[in-house]
């Protein structure tokens, strides 16, 4: 066997690029729910859509969060008849007079609230910015609108949610059933500093991407 014992030589150019491999399946990107909305925006997937569900406003327990539900639910096992323990109500919209004009669509009140859950495959991160309708330099604003939860009077406890600015009714929904509800959200001075916030003014949102 031949061993050289003299000084390595100057290294060669660089060979051509090989071509690119298949790529893979989805595997990160950021999941979002755009609330009052039946459909995502084009620049993302949209997983499904459904309509707005929670606790019924006048019960004191059972969830404080609002869900997103599909039109196409999977039953397994089911229980004979009502059991009476936790139930989950569609979320009607409650828009005073005063506040029509700060949605597109005035005529929401009473109506049903839709959903959609959307998927952004080249951004990772999501976040819902309250009382701000736009995002940090270097994010994509997904969608604004208004903050929005039940109200402080009721005794269900419910989350603070951003609904879409644009948001939408479900067709045919507008029978006034009051189970989960909808109130925009208005600033309280006193703890809250004022300035910078006014009291009585409904609080915006923005949901961003990065």
């Amino acid at each position: 066997m031949f061993v050289s014992t003299g000084s390595s030589g100057k290294r060669g150019p660089r060979g051509p690029r090989g071509q690119a491999g298949k790529s893979g399946g989805v595997t990160g990107g950021a999941v979002y729910t755009r609330w009052g909305r039946k459909t995502c925006s084009n620049k993302t997937t949209q997983l499904y859509s459904g309509v707005m569900a929670g606790s019924h406003y006048s019960h004191s327990g059972g969830g404080s969060n609002y869900l997103c539900l599909p039109l196409n639910p999977i039953f397994e096992k089911v229980g004979s008849g009502n059991q009476g323990s936790n139930y989950i109500y569609g979320t009607e919209y409650e828009i005073g007079h005063a506040q029509k004009h700060l949605f597109e669509n005035t005529k929401l009140h009473d109506h049903d609230a839709p959903c959609a859950v959307c998927h952004t495959e080249s951004r990772g991160s999501h976040m819902m910015i309250p009382a701000r309708n736009t995002c940090p330099s270097g994010w994509t604003l997904e969608y604004k609108g208004y903050i929005m939860s039940g109200h402080y009077g009721h005794k269900g406890r419910s989350q603070f949610i951003c609904v879409d600015g644009k948001a939408e009714a479900t067709f045919g929904s507008h029978v006034d059933k009051n189970g989960a509800l909808l109130y925009l959200a208005e600033a309280a001075c006193g703890s809250l500093p004022c300035p910078p916030y006014v009291q009585g003014n409904e609080l915006t949102c923005a949901v961003c991407t990065k």
